[in-house]
């Protein structure tokens, strides 16, 4: 019970009130809205190339690190070995990465890009950043600083 005689919704406990929310959304409810509707949008964007979020977080992995094996790929993507290999599975059926035995331990496949991956790549970078623009254009360029922070924060 509060001073003025209403009740406290206790099932929010650690997020914002809800009046200072914008009404009956807490500070929760709208990142997960927001959280929902980006990857709604990324799907989209990433729609023509055929590629999921899994796909692209591979592929950049291997664009940042080089050639790999294929369990550090899956230790890199924090994922079961078995999901590792469906992965590369799909994106060497796309021609974005070829296999190859590894000169070091016969046992063990390497993983590479191909040049078309690096193409691929470019595009969908481009594409983003216009999915980000249309996303994050409505907020003034202080509001977009304060963001990232935050973010950032919340991520590390």
């Amino acid at each position: 019970m509060t001073q003025d005689g209403g009740t406290t919704d206790r099932s929010d406990a650690g997020t914002t009130d809800r009046s200072d929310a914008g009404g009956d959304e807490t500070l929760s409810e709208a990142f997960w809205s927001v959280a929902r509707q980006l990857r709604h949008t990324s799907q989209e964007t990433l729609a023509p190339w055929d590629i999921t979020p899994a796909q692209l977080r591979a592929l950049r992995v291997l664009m940042r690190r080089g050639t790999m094996r294929l369990s550090e790929l899956s230790d890199h993507l924090g994922i079961a070995a078995r999901s590792a290999t469906e992965v590369v599975d799909a994106l060497e059926a796309r021609r974005l990465v070829q296999r190859r035995p590894d000169p070091a331990d016969r046992r063990a496949t390497l993983v590479a890009l191909t040049e078309h991956a690096a193409t691929v790549l470019d595009a969908i970078r481009a594409a983003r950043g216009t999915e980000a623009e249309r996303a994050f254009g409505r907020l003034s360029p202080a509001d977009r600083t304060h963001l990232a922070r935050i973010l950032r924060q919340l991520r590390d």
